[in-house]
């Protein structure tokens, strides 16, 4: 993204067989899931009953940031063309500051013009290393990632980001280079909108394109297969197609990346224009197994003016929340908003981003904030940049209407969590599940400060601290309701 323009039922209970005893006469404990089926195990994610699970089968849930990284974001030429943008770097400093904004993963744009430059020169190499560097920072401080094979405008070459020269069809007129200040007119110029056209067509050409583009993904996929804190891979970012140029993209590259990594998550989003309509089709059924359904939710963020922004309230942003939590149903995947956000510095921010982070809480989506740190366009994010130190300093209001108290990981199945930030209380309701190993862990956005009290069904429990903001949680591991209550100074 680049500026310029209550949970549905679930299915029946059933039964699910967990690590138990190495007595083979005595019944596993039974799973008290809510759908008839097993989970499908990944690492380090599977999926059961359209939820994230852990090894360990507790519910996962994420909380994260986008962030364009300079070697990484792709928007510079090696031929004499001005770049496109600066971009931040990233180092050990960004891993221990994003803990300190409470999240826990990192949605990493990487580009197919820096992975496959040339149409038969084969992947750089050098270009992976360096997002083996910003992996590894992450995984210094268990934070996930999910690699993000992104695009803006189709490809720095006529947009801002995405594809190879080689790879766009038909070839470019014209070449375009930075300063990037016109990246709504590059989204609809002709050469892009027919780029995405073939692209995305039933032509022969853009079935080759598709074929090349999912080689290409099955080799990042590959190389992380194994790799502890890699969530899994988002294979496009707002295609801007229709359902059935999407459909056609997944019927190639989800088996191609299923194949080269076997236990990582294929997350893939709905048609861009879901960006300002707020829905999508309803699936008729799953792609897959480990498949993550991935909207962008971008209410007023857009085209709203000052005075449709203050005249925001929370009711206003429900829809798009509502239908996402509809729409992954449909699909029987977890829910992961992998953009959402708004002008930090504009009219009602604060409001607006406690009022989207309790939405996606009340629909149980994961979500990643765009963006970390902008020194171009609109300069949203979590920091100021000062031209004239060229140095970032973070937002303190934005940490402050950021930071929540949330469950990252649900021993049982959650019926309801909800963090009120004037109260300083949390509460989750879940049902018990005997089958789940380990605790509960609830995550405190550091800007909150300890716990002062937790309970469990109303008796006061000690919480065990885990670090970097988390807290291992001790309660209901039968069958029945329970409730975790977390008291925390409050943010008036």
């Amino acid at each position: 993204m680049k500026r310029s323009f209550s949970v549905s039922a679930l299915l029946l209970a059933s039964t699910c067989v967990s690590c138990g005893s190495d007595d083979q006469s005595a019944s596993p404990p039974k799973s008290t899931a809510p759908c008839g089926e097993a989970a499908t195990p990944g690492a380090p994610f599977g999926v059961q009953c359209g939820q994230l699970v852990d090894e360990q089968g507790r519910i996962a849930f994420l909380r994260g940031v986008n962030a364009r990284i300079d070697g990484v974001f792709d928007v510079t030429f090696d031929d004499g063309r001005v770049a496109l943008e600066e971009v931040p770097a990233f180092d050990a400093s960004d891993v221990t500051q994003l803990r300190e904004f409470g999240f826990d993963a990192l949605r990493l744009p990487i580009n197919w013009s820096a992975i496959e430059p040339t149409e038969d020169g084969g992947f750089n190499e050098s270009y992976l290393l360096e997002v083996d560097r910003v992996v590894e920072l992450c995984g210094a401080a268990d934070i996930q990632v999910l690699l993000d094979l992104h695009q803006d405008a189709f490809s720095k070459e006529i947009g801002e980001d995405g594809a190879p020269l080689w790879a766009i069809e038909p070839p470019p007129e014209m070449l375009l280079e930075g300063p990037l200040d016109d990246l709504g007119d590059r989204r609809l110029s002709a050469q892009v909108l027919a780029a995405f056209e073939t692209f995305f067509s039933d032509s022969a050409t853009g079935a080759e394109l598709r074929r090349r583009f999912s080689h290409m993904a099955a080799h990042v996929a590959a190389r992380y297969a194994d790799a502890k804190n890699v969530v899994g891979l988002e294979i496009f970012n707002e295609p801007q197609s229709n359902d059935a140029g999407i459909a056609r993209l997944n019927q190639v590259a989800y088996p191609s990346i299923r194949e080269a990594s076997p236990k990582k998550l294929y997350v893939y989003e709905p048609p861009v224009t879901r960006n300002f309509t707020d829905r999508s089709t309803l699936a008729d059924g799953p792609l897959g197994n480990l498949v993550g359904y991935a909207p962008h939710v971008y209410t007023y963020s857009f085209t709203a003016t000052d005075e449709q922004k203050a005249s925001i309230d929370k009711e206003k942003l429900r829809r798009s929340n509502a239908n996402a939590r509809d729409e992954a149903n449909a699909l029987q995947a977890p829910l992961i908003i992998t953009e959402w956000g708004i002008d930090p510095l504009g009219v009602k921010a604060d409001e607006y981003l406690t009022w989207q982070s309790e939405l996606q809480e009340e629909y149980m989506a994961s979500s990643f904030f765009w963006v970390w740190k902008e020194q171009s366009q609109g300069r949203w994010g979590c920091f100021d940049y000062d031209d004239q130190s060229a140095q970032f300093s973070p937002r303190e209001a934005v940490k402050r209407s950021l930071a929540r108290v949330r469950p990252s990981r649900v021993a049982g199945w959650p019926e309801r969590f909800a963090f009120d930030r004037t109260s300083g209380i949390f509460e989750l309701d879940f049902q018990g599940d005997p089958s789940i190993q380990g605790p509960h862990v609830i995550a405190i956005a550091p800007r909150l400060g300890a716990p002062l009290t937790v309970s469990c069904d109303g008796e006061g429990i000690a919480a065990s601290e885990l670090g970097r903001g988390e807290y291992a949680v001790e309660c209901g591991h039968d069958d029945s309701k329970h409730r975790i209550r977390v008291e925390v100074s409050p943010l008036p």
